[in-house]
């Protein structure tokens, strides 16, 4: 059953949609008691404790480690030692980056590197213990084990606020460390300038992975303090320092006092003047306690936009972490007087709008910005927007958008995905033919001259040959580009979004073309294997091949193998049954797929392939849609078994509680969703594909003012199948429902049971 027939098999419960008015709730809203923010940080989760806001600029977090795969959050659980407090930090990436302006309370000789994990008295590193640390939305605390120091953490919108207990009899010192910066990327200047004894500003530039970074930063101290500036390593006896990367301060606010040392530190994309005013307009006092009880106000209102009754201890945990994980990318890129850093670099003035920045589009078009269609959809309209800058500044969308920078990083051209989706879901509070222009503008190959932005290096990233053998050719040839059948198969599904888009819009000449090439997938199927592979200019196989086979970010497939991508096809899923030979060997390829040995061929295995059930590898996102595949060939209760399956055996309430890196909300999105009994299959379709609800009761107070409950019967996890499902009391005669009956509000009942019931849908 193809995706737009489903909506016309749909419409005959539609009439019942009244009923879905708006009510007060009986559900507790309590989701900030259940966030766990350690979840994640050990194994590969890559996020951090610390505290930050809802979609905060500042992310004021303990570093632990600086280098390695495992540093991209600056944060490890398994690491015994803290090196410093940094500012801002990315959640769940698989590339580092941040880890700026560090603030290390110490007592005793300064010190003025950091020293090694294995010898932390080298250094002002300090070693720490779990049973001394504890972490809430919006708080962090933690005692210095080598100094005997109480360290609280807390953060508004912009600014970050320190709290330092230090023991008595002791000097009370800070050093501020700009030379600091996760995997120590390249740091072309950094700059402390001394205002007064109690006032410090900053500046620090790099050079990573966004490849021109800018914070600048205003610190207030509550007392008086005597400084020692330090510029390369030796000390500088003037109040202003520069140096290239290698830029210290180191505070003394003396014994006498016995009060705690407070310091609040505003950061800026723009200036220093910018740093201040975020400053003094967000922490004008230093009432610490205050700010921290803003910050856990501005938590709770988000996590309550889901309420959930039911389920296991571990199960909210586990739930209301996730939420919490959705909502701290993309975060605020404006000050407070409205400017903020573009794309282009130069400094500009949002007109009555925030700009945002970390868009993660390769991982987050497929369950977090779906996710903020329901929960926040003006949100992801000023995302979207945010997005459209961009591309007046820098001449095209970008595909992962750090810092006002444009990375390049992975594949396809995803923030199509995300406009096509809300626009089709009804949410178009953005300059739509700019939008189709921007979208068409970042589909297609562009010459040299075309671009805005300066970094050929870059322009590579964006704008590779793959889109001009996709445009010229019409298939991408294996022997010609990396990662080519990764790269097709999503070239060819936001083909498929910019059809539904042109469509809508008119457009019959565009959308007739972009139709043809969303079929370009069928390029790729080899019948005799039975997989999407890679295909030379001369139209011959590549050989040798081997499905298991894996070589991370060089060969055919993108942080996966052939096993995994083969399924990539959302938007046409009868398309790709029809190309399997029909619905029985389509199945019995799809059961292999979760049966079969997961073992991987290839000495560079990528490290993304993971959570595996058979070579299904929940860990990394092309997989996230496969397991939903049974529900359009008539074998819904497969879906619901996996579904179940992967939420009991690859989340937990732990650390090591993701299966793979949490990029940005989306491993998160995936539960949120599918624990609440289904997901967004195919994003720019407003169809929600059913799964395996985990609570009992579930609302959704919408932003219409209606509010979407969903109910399950004989709940437990014994009763795992569906048995039967009601959308306002009318059955469905599929595992599938739309986005215009969700936002008219009502009620989704599950009735669940031990066995699968292969009639309970009809269809």
């Amino acid at each position: 059953m193809r995706l737009q027939n489903l909506k016309t098999g749909l419409a005959a419960v539609a009439f019942a949609l009244a009923a879905g008015g708006s009510y007060h709730s009986e559900l507790e809203a309590n989701g900030f008691d259940h966030v766990n923010p350690f979840i994640g940080t050990g194994g590969h989760g890559h996020t951090f404790p610390g505290a930050t806001t809802p979609h905060g600029m500042v992310q004021l977090s303990p570093d632990t480690r600086l280098l390695g795969w495992d540093a991209c959050g600056g944060y490890h659980y398994s690491d015994t030692s803290i090196l410093g407090f940094t500012h801002t930090h990315l959640s769940g990436t698989g590339i580092g980056d941040l880890g700026d302006i560090l603030f290390m309370p110490f007592i005793g000789e300064p010190k003025l590197k950091a020293g090694e994990p294995e010898n932390p008295d080298s250094g002002y590193r300090s070693r720490f213990s779990h049973d001394e640390e504890s972490a809430e939305p919006g708080y962090y605390s933690v005692t210095l084990s080598d100094y005997d120091i109480d360290v609280e953490l807390t953060a508004s919108t912009r600014a970050g606020f320190h709290r330092y207990s230090y023991p008595k009899g002791e000097d009370r010192q800070i050093i501020i460390d700009l030379d600091h910066t996760l995997m120590n990327h390249r740091r072309p200047i950094t700059e402390l300038r001394v205002i007064n004894d109690r006032e410090i500003v900053g500046y620090k530039r790099t050079r990573g992975w966004a490849r021109n970074h800018h914070v600048y930063f205003h610190a207030k101290f509550s007392e008086p303090f005597e400084y020692t500036l330090y510029e390369n390593g030796k000390e500088y006896t003037g109040k202003f320092a520069v140096a290239a990367g290698n830029t210290k301060i180191v505070l003394n606010f003396g014994k006498e006092s016995k009060k705690a040392i407070l310091a609040k530190v505003g950061i800026s994309s723009v200036d220093h003047e910018g740093a201040r005013q975020n400053l003094e307009s967000e922490i004008a006092g230093w009432n610490f306690d205050a700010v921290r009880k803003d910050a856990k106000r501005a938590w709770t209102k988000q996590l309550d936009r889901i309420r959930v009754k039911g389920g296991t201890d571990d199960e909210k945990e586990i739930f209301y972490t996730a939420l919490y994980h959705t909502a701290i990318s993309p975060y605020q890129f404006t000050d407070v007087d409205g400017r903020y850093r573009g794309m282009d670099q130069g400094i500009h003035k949002a007109d009555d709008d925030s700009v945002y920045t970390v868009f993660s589009l390769w991982d987050t078009f497929r369950a977090a910005h779906p996710l903020l269609t329901i929960t926040e959809p003006e949100l992801n309209e000023a995302f979207i927007r945010s997005l459209l800058t961009n591309y007046d500044q820098g001449g095209m969308l970008p595909k992962w958008e750090l810092a006002g920078n444009y990375t390049g990083t992975m594949i396809g051209s995803h923030a199509i995905s995300v406009i096509v989706d809300a626009y089709m879901k009804g949410y178009r509070d953005f300059d739509v033919e700019k939008a189709y222009e921007a979208m068409k503008a970042s589909i297609h190959y562009r010459s040299e001259d075309d671009f805005l932005y300066p970094d050929h290096r870059i322009q590579e990233k964006l704008n590779p040959m793959a889109k001009k053998y996709n445009d010229e050719l019409g298939f991408i040839p294996c022997d010609l580009e990396n990662e080519s059948v990764s790269k097709a198969l999503e070239y060819a599904y936001n083909d498929w979004c910019m059809a539904q888009m042109a469509k809508a819009l008119g457009k019959r000449k565009d959308a007739a073309m972009y139709e043809e090439r969303a079929k370009r997938y069928e390029v790729y199927y080899d019948a005799e294997t039975g997989f999407m592979r890679g295909k030379n200019k001369d139209g011959s196989w590549k050989t040798p091949f081997d499905p298991r086979y894996s070589k991370h970010r060089e060969d055919e497939y993108t942080e996966g193998n052939a096993w995994q991508w083969t399924w990539f096809v959302p938007h046409d899923v009868d398309g790709l049954v029809d190309l399997m030979g029909g619905k029985k060997p389509f199945v019995k390829k799809l059961d292999e797929l979760f049966s079969t040995t997961s073992e991987m061929v290839g000495e560079h295995v990528s490290n993304d392939i993971s959570g595996l059930i058979g070579q299904y590898a929940h860990g990394n996102e092309p997989s996230h849609h496969t397991t939903h595949i049974y529900n359009f060939v008539g074998e819904a209760w497969k879906t619901q078994e996996l579904v179940d399956e992967i939420m009991s055996t690859l989340y937990f309430a732990d650390p090591n509680g993701l299966s793979g890196n949490e990029d940005c909300g989306q491993m998160s999105a995936w539960y949120i969703l599918n624990a609440m009994g289904f997901y967004s299959f195919c994003p720019g379709d407003s169809l929600y594909s059913l799964g395996r609800p985990i609570f009992d009761e579930v609302e959704v107070p919408l932003p219409n003012g209606k509010t979407f409950r969903v109910t399950v019967e004989n709940n437990g996890p014994e009763n795992k199948y569906i048995q039967s499902v009601t959308l306002n009391g009318e059955s469905l005669d599929s595992p599938f429902f739309t986005h215009e009956q969700l936002t008219s509000g009502g009620t989704l009942k599950f009735v669940m049971g031990p066995k699968p019931n292969k009639k309970a849908f009809t269809s």
